[in-house]
């Protein structure tokens, strides 16, 4: 689990958009790292205005 930051989606905000994010496509591999990590990185990028290489290492590579 990554550090809480003020931009991390909350479980009703992750919930509520979860619905939009796409099922693995099948025979592919299955997804390595939890879909709401990826989400609370770009959006730590977005609200910080750091560049993406510059985040911090709790978040997925």
């Amino acid at each position: 689990m990554s550090k809480a930051y003020p931009s991390n989606l909350t479980d009703a905000q992750y919930e509520f958009i979860s619905e939009m994010i796409p099922e693995p496509k099948k025979g592919g591999r299955k997804r390595e790292v939890y879909i709401l990590s990826v989400l609370n990185a770009i959006f730590y990028v977005l609200v910080e205005g750091v560049q993406w290489r510059a985040l911090p290492g709790d978040f997925p590579p």
